[in-house]
């Protein structure tokens, strides 16, 4: 008979137990419940990205003075800058310049090293491809101007506040 009691309040500390998980459960769900979604409809909807954001590399050929200060700068030695001496002026005339995207990790390096600032980093991030190839631009592809999202007329631009995202995510700083 006494054992059975014991079997009995252990049943019922693990039925309070199990009412206790449940109520948070339940709690965490009705707090979710209130907040509004952070769902995007992608193709139609995008986020603007933060002002430090590193997307596509922007190019400007006539800047360029061929130091190749951004290959040696570059952790992966990713640039490939092509160039011919003139002699009659002894200095270097810059005769291809391309990057392929589909190797670079984005660090930023080059942009920041650049001592004519020829190279800046733009807002695009759409650069997928089913061909790796097409992922290597040259100077006349890396000085295409870069396309704006929020200029898009056919796009809904959503801002959603950075202290909302970033709780949302675990506090992780979300604009470096």
């Amino acid at each position: 008979m006494f054992s059975t009691l014991i079997e009995f309040r252990s049943y019922g500390q693990q039925a309070v137990e199990a009412a206790k998980y449940i109520g948070q459960g339940s709690a965490v769900t009705l707090d979710h419940s209130n907040r509004s979604p952070i769902t995007i409809q992608y193709p139609y909807e995008k986020i603007l990205p933060s002002e430090r954001f590193r997307g596509r590399i922007h190019f400007e050929f006539d800047k360029c003075i061929a130091c190749e200060v951004r290959v040696r700068v570059c952790p992966i030695n990713l640039p490939v800058v092509d160039w011919i001496l003139m002699r009659d002026i002894k200095k270097k005339r810059l005769k291809n310049y391309s990057i392929d995207f589909g190797v670079c990790i984005f660090r930023g390096n080059c942009v920041e090293y650049c001592p004519t600032n020829c190279l800046s980093m733009t807002e695009e991030y759409e650069l997928s491809s089913y061909d790796r190839h097409e992922l290597n631009h040259d100077q006349t592809a890396l000085g295409r101007l870069p396309l704006s999202t929020s200029q898009d007329v056919s796009i809904q631009v959503v801002s959603a506040p950075l202290n909302y995202l970033s709780k949302r995510f675990g506090g992780e700083r979300l604009d470096t």
